[in-house]
């Protein structure tokens, strides 16, 4: 294999999207002594004499606009340190959106940009900065030793003709390019961080309190699912420099965040356990009723049933196993396994579009929930997720079950309960199966307690819970929501919904539902 290490920062190729012909997506990788909130701080810090020392392409940057507090506008000049023979002063202007998550990773987006503020400027070539994602996430390390690390990535698309031109002929023209100049921030943040003690001492406990704190949740509340297939990199530079190089806590350290099943005799109890039902070894539905067919042709949402993989603009129903849940043994080592077929089966799927927040969608007049068919179910749960936009959305899932609820059961507590109860227990795993590498990054694969990330309001009557899911009311979520709704119709999506077990009894956890969204067309919605 080959690869290049600059002074401690590794850069990676990913094998899947040179394949794919549409560019090259590479990342810059270090393990850097500092906590991640100090970290992030550098990064996003505008000073110049400090940035000066360590970011040798955009050392000289200057507010445009500033948004939410999670989104800002940038313009910077460059100079290249081999001038070309004509405009060889180089400005950009590029966008940065950031956010952090519960188990405290940093996750910083780039993304080219215009602003009427700054059109071109004489002297200088406009030039297009290439997407990137900065990620930051925190290494743990033996208590008493007074410093903290964190795993810096960033990742970035290249073109692939211009990567694969360099690859091919060896050039040392690559370093004299912009995306060469990028990929050595990493480099020049670890550099500039070793240069000064203060910064590898610093932990910023106060800082990073008060930042979890906003977001109303513990680090359970985000749960890391295997991401093996997102970090197929290898090492893609010119040979020549030894891996022996690589210290052993860097080994470690870039395995952080994955989920490994550490209690393999679960692990296979659980692939027998899913010839049994769901409901028989939880009991959430009543086992004393027989169950009634449901016939998911005669109820009809606004979004179409996909009849096929090749269909679009619409939803289909995947089996839980490409989600992971915790395992029986979860309390005492977290273990996780494969999840199994849903519990609740998905009857219909409403892709709407309101002037304003839609609540209370199964009181409507012409709601699945109010059909004759409807109301014959022994029970319907609607997750209304609440999309803001120009126009806003919603998108309204509908899942039945063919048996009473058992109210004795995690379920039942979950539907009776109160709010409270429902918003530390109601879960949500999100899984892009295809789209967007940066889409895709960002969504990740984390499980997030959605009552503890956004408002959840909740309506209980007769045979329905409907579940009302503000995504506005968080500025992070409608950050990320706005970067999906840009690729939405180039996206494929896996959503499960659960309700989290935190007790032995509850264990193991399984799904409630699952929902495939294929490629939604904004202008389809009613």
């Amino acid at each position: 294999m080959m690869y290049l290490i600059l002074t401690g920062a590794r850069i990676f190729e990913d094998i899947a999207d040179s394949k794919a012909g549409k560019g090259v997506l590479v990342k810059a990788v270090a393990v850097i002594e500092a906590s991640a909130d100090t970290v992030f701080e550098v990064i996003l810090n505008l000073e110049r004499n400090r940035r000066y020392e360590w970011d040798n392409f955009s050392g000289d940057l200057e507010l445009i606009d500033s948004y939410d507090g999670h989104y800002d506008v940038l313009y910077g000049t460059f100079e290249p340190k081999y001038p070309a023979r004509w405009n060889s002063r180089k400005d950009f202007v590029f966008s940065r959106q950031w956010f952090h998550a519960q188990d405290g990773t940093y996750t910083i987006i780039q993304l080219p940009a215009v602003h009427k503020k700054r059109p071109s400027r004489s002297g200088y070539k406009r030039i297009t900065v290439n997407p990137s994602i900065w990620e930051i996430r925190t290494i743990n390390t033996p208590m008493g030793m007074g410093t903290s690390k964190c795993l810096v990535t960033q990742m970035m698309e290249i073109q692939s003709a211009k990567w694969c031109k360099w690859m091919n002929d060896h050039s040392s023209k690559f370093e004299k390019t912009v995306p060469y100049a990028l990929l050595c921030q990493v480099s020049g943040l670890k550099k500039y961080v070793e240069a000064n003690p203060a910064l590898k001492t610093e932990i910023s406990v106060a800082i990073s309190q008060a930042k979890i704190s906003d977001m109303s949740g513990s680090n359970s509340d985000y749960e890391d699912l295997n991401e093996a297939d997102d970090d197929e990199f290898y090492d893609a530079m010119s040979s020549g420099s030894s891996s022996s190089e690589e210290s052993d806590d860097e080994k470690n350290d870039v395995k952080v965040g994955k989920v490994r099943l550490k209690n393999v005799s679960w692990a296979i109890a659980g692939m027998t356990l899913k010839k049994k039902s769901v409901a028989d070894a939880h009991e959430e539905l009543d086992p004393h009723v027989a169950p009634i067919s449901i016939n998911p042709n005669i109820f009809h949402g606004s979004l179409a049933k996909g009849k096929d993989d090749s269909d679009t603009n619409c939803w289909s129903s995947p089996s839980g196993s490409g989600f992971v849940i915790r395992g029986k043994d979860y309390l005492r080592d977290n273990s996780k396994v494969k999840g199994s077929d849903p519990l609740l089966q998905l009857i219909g799927v409403d892709w709407l579009k309101v002037e304003d927040k839609l609540d209370s969608v199964a009181l409507g007049p012409k709601s699945l929930v109010q059909s004759e068919a409807g109301k014959k179910l022994p029970f319907i749960l609607i997750v209304n997720l609440q999309i803001p936009a120009k126009p806003n959305y919603s998108l309204v899932c509908y899942y039945a079950s063919d048996r009473p609820v058992n109210k004795t059961s995690l379920l039942g507590e979950f539907i009776d309960g109160t709010d409270a109860f429902r918003d530390a227990r109601f879960k949500l795993i999100p899984s892009i199966i295809e789209g967007y590498w940066m889409v895709k990054r960002t969504v990740g694969t984390k499980a997030c307690l959605l009552g503890k990330a956004v408002t959840c309001n909740y309506l209980r009557q007769d045979n329905f819970l409907e579940i009302d899911v503000d995504i506005g009311s968080s500025s992070v979520a409608r950050s990320v929501i706005g970067l999906v709704l840009g690729y939405v119709t180039s996206i494929v999506v896996d959503l499960a919904i659960l309700i989290e077990a935190k007790e032995e009894a509850e264990l193991p956890e399984y799904i409630l539902g699952t929902v495939r969204l294929n490629r939604l067309r904004p202008d389809s919605a009613v």
